[in-house]
């Protein structure tokens, strides 16, 4: 049986956040949708919250007492997977591509919108449950679902692991979500509205940065010569050796 969707009453957000007049300000504008909200004011506070709450989503500021967010993400993550929209207050892509390493869904910088960030809250929310969806369908099903192979990248969407050669490469949720989508249509230029679109249910074009910043990211992993970039409009999984596009 597929589980119903969430309501608004039933989802928690977590907010770590040690400025008490931001965290406010984020947990009222959150629970103005609905959402039930909780405060951690430092990083430790932050990890042993996510621990005992099991939150659904967490917004979490890089810089907090005790531990930096980077770490708190790291510890959370480790715990158990949850989306999490991290806060900066630094525009600087190297920052952004480590927090993305550590298990981070996605980011803003400071100031922000408080009607942005209840925007990419949501579309955290809808990609967590659309997986959770996907994930009990696949279960119920008799059969497995067949890789994706294009070249010497094998994808196994039903456990969710990737292989370049005989090599297991490791990716957070969101990269996954985005190699899946670039691999099912190798040698195709896929916009960066379309990938945020599809990847992040997110379908304003301000947060296209945010796509770069995880094709960096994908590239770092699994090698710069499998994404070509096509400058002004977005990106194709490319291959040098692909026997025979993919196999499903």
């Amino acid at each position: 049986m597929v589980t119903s969707p969430a309501t608004p009453s039933n989802v928690l957000v977590l907010v770590v956040e040690d400025e008490p007049a931001i965290a406010t300000a984020i947990a009222r504008r959150l629970s103005a949708e609905g959402w039930r909200v909780e405060m951690a004011h430092d990083g430790h506070a932050g990890v042993s919250m996510a621990g005992a709450l099991r939150p659904d989503v967490v917004v979490l500021d890089v810089m907090l007492p005790g531990l930096d967010g980077l770490e708190v993400c790291r510890r959370i993550q480790a715990d158990r997977p949850v989306p999490v929209l991290m806060l900066t207050a630094r525009d600087d892509e190297t920052d952004m591509l480590i927090g993305l390493g550590v298990g981070a869904d996605d980011y803003m910088t400071k100031p922000f919108s408080m009607r942005e960030l209840v925007a990419r809250t949501k579309a955290l929310l809808r990609r967590q449950e659309r997986a959770a969806r996907a994930a009990e369908l696949d279960a119920g099903t008799s059969g497995t679902v067949p890789p994706l192979t294009v070249g010497d990248v094998t994808v196994d969407r039903a456990q969710r692991r990737v292989h370049r050669g005989a090599v297991e490469v490791h990716l957070t949720p969101t990269e996954f979500d985005l190699l899946v989508t670039l691999v099912s249509s190798p040698r195709t230029v896929l916009t960066r509205e379309r990938l945020l679109a599809e990847v992040w249910d997110w379908v304003d074009a301000s947060g296209t940065r945010t796509v770069d910043s995880h094709v960096k990211a994908l590239r770092r992993k699994l090698g710069a010569d499998l994404i070509r970039t096509v400058h002004g409009v977005g990106y194709a999984f490319e291959p040098a050796a692909d026997p025979g596009g993919p196999t499903r």
